[in-house]
């Protein structure tokens, strides 16, 4: 096996070894549970969190890919560059049930509504520990965090001074039949100077190279497109592989063969054929801090990343010259924080997969034509004696005469052209540019009063205070975006949509602050609803200083994203549409669930089969399909689904997390939940016939020509139970050895008068991990070996549904530290077996990826 080599420079001053690990470990303090510091062990709700020495032990390849061993945390992978994190149930590729944050500044896409992975976030060199909250964290942060918060805070340069620099050197894809090994490179930098008492700087860059995952899963999602003609498999001519493109419903016209109505697709591309899988990522920050005085600090930050990789929605897409930059100012002291922060987005030159494979296509030829180029070639093969089956292949091939082929001059044109186009219905531009204007602060009003030489506050009390705004500003592209509010242009005027939101939280300590008790409450006006308001209380119950009870009640609300509330899209011959009433007025009233009209139409297809004769007239079968749509008219239901709500949490959690056995040396961290949820976001295809006479209903929707075809965004009308628990342990051993095991249980408890139409729960019922670490087991050299399983689960989604299956992963490295001069090599492979797996249906097949990194400096 060639693996790779990687060097790293940096000379600066550093904070020594830690030599009471143990003991930091369980006195350190987190910020992400309550907004304010407090201890670990006492945190009144879920809390996993990395510190340094995690970092440091961790055989993941990145700071960012060792969260998914935390307790609690499921993470799922459409990119390698690109993962996704989630708790607790009801995951997708587009995750904005949970927010993702750094030193408190939200770092998400603003068109997207969740972060793109990690490239808008922090190098492994400037990270200084990850929090995690496996829960809603809605009446808090007003962040759409109803599933969990992750938080992640980078080096202060007062503490961290110097120069580092990092690199990896890597390689993927060993015993890939679609690609053969490739290298992996990343390279980073950080430099930080204290200028004079009161001032330091930072800056920080990261460039990473590598060829991405691949996506190639050819199983047919539409096996049974043509079961009643007895074509199945390979013969079926309707095949709609996984992650092949052009070849969806959108794509497939039925067509009149031998008296047989036969669903026939396009020829479509495989998701290879039309994307580009070199990976590159550019990015790069910098920071201004200044002492204003002990304790209050003044803090400008610079993000900025450039980027090319694979990012999956309801349809994969292409990013291509991707750009994301963030302004922050933040104040930090004992009594006030605040922070303003500016996000610009631009989507580049990137593009949509499966637009791009489907206008490729009919770019070379339209449909209609392409269907009486099959008809013909297919009638004059059965009269030549050919079987069905056969003639439906020498139709294909004869439709596809001309078709342009991957590879070729002509394919590389084709494919261009339609990258170019900002209009899904002839070709799969995504050209989008969104800002997102935010604005918070926060006093702790108990510590503002003591201060103050205000003694009447008790000093068990504690009142905190918060506010914050943020306001979505796109300029409407005419394509994804428009501007929906009369008497506004278009294509002018950005599109704008607000919210604005605050707190209040009271605790206090009772019985020498054995019992800990906090009430919040939390009020949310949002643009185009009315006020929404969450509780939350928690209680912590301390018999000793290692051992602590939790109890937590919450409430919290997911307001629609911009493309959820404001999507204006052709794609494939359907129209995907905000959920608001502004974009949306009339067509919910007026439209029939594509599900119905599916199995309307599979029955009318069934009943013509089975009742047209071979030598039948133009007349009877007409006839035949007349009686048809009558008979199965009944099929046809009604769109009950209308205009976009907020969707809602109501969350119970009970804990544990206790220091036990001699010298603590073992915590054990427990937790069980209980969560309803209400008025899921999800995405209905309903179609409106166009006629305004209901007798002509019917027919009008037995034809896709007769028909304006939706797809929505509205909420489900089924409330959801789900329940889980996770079980940590840590073990610190004699000589510096540390153990972990930690399990997660997961479980969709049950759906109230379920539609089918909530979000897919696509979480494994049962997952672990163990792990095993030493950061000198003998003269400087450490090791570190993590395994993770996880069961099979079913995956529903927009793009695929079915099973995935279970897998299970061994990450290794071994390190070697240099004293002088601060020089750490560590060897190291996740998925070290090389055993390829998909996180979920639709994805690509990960492997392993093998790589040496060389840091020099701050550690």
């Amino acid at each position: 096996m060639t693996v790779f080599s990687t060097l790293a420079a940096q000379a600066q001053r550093t904070i020594p070894a830690d030599t009471t690990r143990k003991k930091v470990d369980l006195e350190e303090v987190v910020v992400s549970a309550s907004k304010v510091e407090e201890s670990f062990l006492q945190s009144p709700v879920t809390v996993e969190k990395l510190n340094a020495r995690a970092l440091r032990l961790t055989p993941a390849p990145s700071f960012f890919d060792a969260i998914e061993h935390l307790k609690g945390v499921q993470v799922i992978t459409p990119s390698l560059a690109f993962k996704v994190i989630n708790a607790r149930g009801f995951t997708n590729t587009t995750n904005v049930r949970f927010a993702q944050l750094v030193d408190g500044v939200d770092n998400q896409a603003p068109h997207i509504g969740a972060p793109i992975g990690n490239v808008l976030g922090p190098s492994d060199l400037d990270v200084l520990s990850v929090e995690i909250v496996p829960g809603t964290a809605a009446a808090l942060y007003g962040l759409n965090a109803i599933n969990g918060l992750a938080n992640f805070r980078t080096k202060n340069p007062f503490n961290f001074e110097g120069l580092s620099v990092q690199q990896k050197t890597g390689l993927n894809h060993l015993g890939d039949p679609n690609s053969g090994a490739r290298l992996f490179s990343e390279t980073s930098l950080r430099y930080a100077k204290v200028l004079r008492p009161k001032l330091a700087f930072k800056v920080n860059g990261t460039y990473l190279r590598g060829y991405d995952w691949i996506a190639n899963d050819q199983t047919d999602i539409n096996p049974n497109g043509n079961a009643n003609t007895n074509l199945l498999g390979a013969d079926n001519p309707a095949r709609d592989p996984v992650n092949g493109y052009g070849n969806e419903s959108s794509d497939r016209s039925t067509l009149n063969l031998g008296g047989k109505n036969y669903q026939v697709a396009r020829t479509g591309y495989n998701e290879k054929d039309v994307v580009d899988y070199h990976l590159k990522i550019l990015k790069a920050d910098a920071a201004l801090h200044y002492k204003l005085s002990a304790g209050t600090e003044l803090a400008y930050t610079y993000r900025v990343a450039a980027f090319n990789n694979v990012y999956q929605r309801s349809n994969r897409f292409q990013l291509q010259g991707y750009r994301l930059q963030q302004h922050a100012l933040q104040l930090t002291s004992p009594v006030v924080q605040a922070r303003v922060y500016f996000t610009q987005e631009n989507t580049g030159q990137s593009y949509n997969l499966r637009s791009a494979a489907e206008n490729i296509d009919r770019g070379f030829k339209p449909d209609a034509t392409w269907n009486r180029d099959y008809t013909s070639a297919w009638n004059a093969a059965t009269q030549a004696g050919q079987a069905v089956a056969q003639a439906h292949a020498t139709a294909r091939a004869a439709a596809d005469t001309g078709r342009p082929q991957p590879g070729t001059p002509a394919f590389g044109q084709s494919l261009s052209n339609v990258q170019n186009i900002n209009n899904w219905d002839v070709g799969a531009a995504l050209r989008v540019r969104a800002n997102l204007l935010h604005a918070e602060g926060q006093v702790n009003i108990a510590e503002a009063l003591r201060r103050g030489g205000k003694t009447w506050l008790p000093a068990n009390v504690d009142l905190l205070a918060g506010a914050d705004h943020r306001t979505y500003l796109v300029v409407p592209d005419g394509n994804y975006f428009v501007n929906p509010e009369p008497g506004k242009d278009q294509l002018r005027d950005n599109l704008t949509y607000g919210k604005t939101g605050g707190f209040l939280q009271a605790g206090t300590r009772l019985l020498n602050e054995k019992i800990r008790l906090t009430a919040t409450l939390r009020a949310d006006k949002n643009d185009y609803f009315t006020t929404r308001f969450n509780p939350r209380f928690t209680a912590v119950y301390s018999p000793s200083q290692q051992a602590n009870f939790r109890l937590s009640y919450q409430s919290g609300y997911r307001f629609p994203s911009l493309f959820e509330g404001f999507s204006n899209v052709n794609s494939g011959q359907v129209k995907r549409i905000g959920g608001l009433r502004v974009m949306s007025n009339g067509v919910f009233e007026n439209s029939y669930l594509r599900t119905s009209i599916d199995a309307f139409v599979a029955a009318n297809t069934a009943y013509i089969n089975a009742n047209t004769p071979a030598n039948a007239t133009a007349t009877q079968k007409q006839a035949i399909n007349n009686q048809a749509i009558n008979l199965n008219k009944r099929l046809l239901v009604k769109n009950p689904y209308t205009y976009l709500k907020p969707e809602h949490i109501n969350s119970l959690e009970l804990g544990y997390k206790a220091a036990l056995l001699p010298g603590r040396r073992l915590l054990v961290d427990v937790d069980f939940y209980y969560n309803t949820y209400r008025d899921f976001i999800a995405q209905v295809e309903a179609y409106v016939p166009k006629t305004l006479n209901p007798d002509s209903t019917a027919i009008y929707l037995s034809t896709r020509t007769t028909q304006n075809r939706y797809r929505l965004w509205t909420n489900a009308q089924s409330q959801v139970y789900n329940y889980g628990g996770s079980l940590g342990l840590r073990y610190e051993l004699a000589r510096g050895y540390l153990a972990g095991a930690n399990t997660t249980y997961t479980r969709l408890d049950r759906t109230e008068s379920g539609d089918g139409l909530e979000d897919g729960f696509n979480t494994p019922r049962w997952a672990y991990n163990l792990s095993l670490g030493n950061e000198n087991a003998y003269k400087n050299l450490g090791f570190g070996l993590n395994y993770r399983w996880q069961q099979g689960y079913y995956s529903q989604t927009f793009l695929v549904s079915g099973n995935v299956a279970a897998y299970h992963t061994l990450d290794a490295q071994l390190s070697y530290a240099v004293p002088a001069p601060n020089l750490r090599i560590k060897l190291g492979a996740s998925n070290i077996l090389n055993d390829y797996y998909a996180s979920y249906l639709g994805g690509p097949s990960v492997g392993g990826l093998y790589y040496l990194s060389v840091t020099y400096g701050l550690q």
